[in-house]
């Protein structure tokens, strides 16, 4: 798991996000998702995206034009784990 550091939570990539989803994202896209993580998911990553249901409990979702960032909170850690970067036309996958 990749990490960067925030103002208050951890910021942590899965593997499959830093080998697979972020090299294919458009430029404009990655600088948009740096952006938000910055200042929304650092600060109040809980107020911040929708939360999913189903096999996705517990995860949440932010929508940036044609992308979601998938990501869950560990609030004992304070870490936001990201575990998908999508383009809203695909399923969201199942991360468990």
């Amino acid at each position: 798991m990749k990490t960067s550091t925030g103002d208050k939570y951890l910021i942590c990539y899965e593997e499959n996000v830093v080998h697979k989803d972020i090299p294919n994202l458009p430029k404009t896209i990655w600088s948009r998702v740096k952006e938000i993580v910055k200042e929304r998911l650092t600060l109040s990553p809980e107020k911040a995206g929708d939360p999913l249901l189903g096999e996705l409990k517990g995860h949440r979702r932010i929508r940036s034009g044609d992308y979601r960032l998938v990501y869950r909170i560990s609030k004992l850690e304070r870490t936001v784990i990201i575990t998908a970067i999508e383009n809203t036309s695909i399923k969201v996958r199942t991360f468990l």
